[in-house]
């Protein structure tokens, strides 16, 4: 219910945005959601638990499997589509599921998955925070390759210095605090929840607010949301698949298996958020690039539910 009450939330701010698009002119939320975010991976730092990615590190092959399938399988899946994607306009939506696919994984939603469908609850719990850390990086990298810097007015130099800022320090700093604030941080989990979901909440609806203001959605039709719904679906059960097809391979075990299929074909609609913020600001393009995410965001949330359900019922 929770997962639905998150998703409605976003749908409202989208929603807010479109008929209240000055607020975000009134309201300072540039400076807030900034504040936010170095909050967010503050919190995340202090969750990370050293004894727990110490015992989910053992897994060598359930760990580059789940790496190389967020950071490497996942682009190369959208690559394939760049000669197609050749008008200005719908390379901007090729850009926006190539961001998609650089993203790393949810940690939060993962594990439960992974703990409900009786997985590998460390090694999800390892993968997940690495691939965090790892997405701090390799997100921006994968973008820059593509993106017209001078077109976007974006310095990636600047970027990964307000990265480090913004995300590496905060997430640091809460690492190493994590054994005096660990008692803190499971008697809040829930509201530190609500703070990162509020935050994200603001962040799209001061990207759809610019986006609605520059009038970028205007050639949008139902049927182009429908065809990135697909897109966003053959993205995720093609990885899915491969991601199963491959643990068979290495003679997974049926736990690594359901590790290795649910970390690995997620993505995180919260360093989707963060990072649009970073890379481009208030840019009105934002927007285009919260789309794919925030569908391929649900529609993972009910896919994996449904199948982690199935794994469960499988074993019990």
């Amino acid at each position: 219910m929770k997962k639905h009450l998150f998703i409605l939330a976003l749908l409202l701010a989208i929603l807010a945005s479109y008929v209240f698009p000055e607020l975000s002119e009134v309201l300072p939320l540039g400076i807030i959601t900034d504040i936010g975010i170095a909050f967010i991976f503050f919190f995340y730092g202090l969750k990370l638990s050293p004894s727990e990615l110490k015992l989910g590190m053992r897994n060598y092959k359930l760990h580059l499997l789940i790496q190389a399938a967020t950071f490497i399988i996942f682009p190369l899946l959208v690559l394939l589509f760049y000669p197609v994607f050749s008008s200005e306009e719908s390379y901007t939506y090729w850009l926006a599921f190539l961001f998609l696919a650089a993203l790393p994984s949810t940690v939060s939603s993962s594990v439960v998955m992974v703990s409900l469908a009786k997985g590998n609850i460390p090694a999800a719990v390892f993968n997940a925070s690495l691939s965090g850390i790892i997405g701090v990086v390799v997100t921006p990298l994968w973008l820059s390759l593509f993106l017209d810097t001078s077109e976007n007015n974006i310095s990636f130099l600047d970027v990964f210095s307000k990265l480090g800022i913004q995300i590496l320090i905060p997430l640091g700093i809460g690492f190493l605090l994590h054994k005096y604030f660990k008692k803190f941080v499971t008697k809040h989990k829930a509201k530190l929840t609500v703070f990162d979901k509020s935050v994200i909440v603001l962040i799209v609806y001061n990207s759809f607010s610019h986006s609605f203001k520059a009038n970028i959605f205007s050639d949008l039709s139902i049927l182009d949301l429908l065809a990135i719904l697909g897109g966003v679906a053959g993205l995720f059960f093609t990885v899915y698949a491969l991601l199963g097809f491959i643990s068979k391979k290495l003679h997974f075990s049926k736990e690594d298996e359901i590790t290795a299929r649910f970390c690995g074909s997620k993505k995180s609609l919260v360093h989707g958020s963060v990072m649009l913020q970073v890379l481009f600001g208030n840019a009105s393009s934002t927007g285009i690039f919260l789309i794919p995410i925030m569908l391929y965001h649900i529609f993972q949330l009910m896919v994996v539910a449904i199948f982690a359900n199935k794994f469960q019922q499988r074993s019990s």
